[in-house]
């Protein structure tokens, strides 16, 4: 049995993805994990024109995307 050191954001995975597919437009899932910079971008560009937002998409999915401490969104 293997144990997990890895510390890990206590924002969740299952809502970080749900905020993106849903508002992801607006920049929402940033807000959400703190990132309020970028986030105040995406609403002012509409997630980048839709590209921002579908780049951050993928990386939620495949657990790339961090936090605004820099770790990693919990599954």
């Amino acid at each position: 049995m293997t144990t997990d050191t890895t510390i890990r954001s206590e924002k969740t995975f299952v809502a970080t993805l749900l905020l993106c597919v849903l508002l992801g437009g607006l920049g929402i899932h940033r807000f959400y994990v703190g990132k309020t910079g970028t986030g105040i971008l995406m609403l002012l560009t509409l997630g980048g024109f839709g590209i921002w937002s579908l780049i951050d998409l993928i990386m939620i999915a495949v657990g790339n995307f961090k936090d605004s401490n820099g770790l990693p969104i919990k599954p």
